[in-house]
């Protein structure tokens, strides 16, 4: 594992489609796992920084086998989007559904933006250097430089995701942290005053990829 923050370290790589990875993060401050992890190759390390007391997935494509594994293990509680209960719930008891805004016992905001799938949902953190925001697939940052939305034609909604880009745009997070990426690192420093420009970055990539596929049906 890796250290990428004081307090937030990150699961070795996972690549489950070409060009994009991912990685499981453990925030130390509440000793809380985001995302989920392709193997138990880290558990040692992640018991030797104090193990997971709760687990927070962004989406069902996090969902899989290890989900019991990490519950079992750990003896952690799974907190995931109720829209997408019945695909997660295939995998693992889901201890605690989410489906509005708000601040949880662990100090973490949740808050729902459908439209990469329906139960996609980001959470912010008050860390060590400041907020974090995981943006699971809703929000990323590419290797060509430029931030784009989660939008899958057929399968995401790219209205309801322009409306969850919009309400991260009012955020002003210090640090975020995706899912999956493209690129050397799913961890973003964000400059001060610029956040509102890469989530205009993201709208209109959205915008051009909604046009396109309009031209092409």
């Amino acid at each position: 594992m890796d250290q990428v923050l004081t307090d937030l370290w990150q699961t070795r790589t996972d690549s489950q489609f070409p060009g994009l990875t991912t990685h499981a993060f453990l925030w130390t401050g509440r000793n809380t796992l985001f995302y989920s992890t392709a193997t138990d190759a880290d558990f040692a390390e992640l018991g030797e920084l104090g193990g997971i007391s709760d687990q927070y997935l962004s989406h069902r494509d996090e969902a899989g086998p290890m989900l019991a594994k990490i519950a079992d293990h750990f003896g952690s509680s799974l907190h995931a989007p109720v829209a997408e209960l019945l695909e997660i719930g295939q995998h693992a008891h889901v201890d605690v559904p989410l489906g509005s805004r708000h601040v949880d016992v662990n100090e973490i905001e949740v808050i729902p933006t459908p439209g990469h799938s329906p139960g996609s949902t980001c959470y912010l953190v008050n860390g060590a250097e400041g907020s974090y925001l995981f943006t699971g697939d809703t929000l990323v940052f590419g290797d060509s430089g430029a931030w784009w939305a989660g939008y899958i034609p057929g399968i995401g909604d790219a209205d309801a995701l322009a409306v969850s880009l919009q309400l991260l745009r009012a955020l002003s997070p210090d640090v975020v942290i995706s899912s999956a990426f493209q690129g050397d690192s799913a961890v973003h420093r964000i400059q001060p005053g610029r956040w509102k420009d890469h989530v205009d970055q993201a709208l209109e990539g959205l915008s051009v990829a909604v046009a396109d596929q309009k031209h092409y049906v």
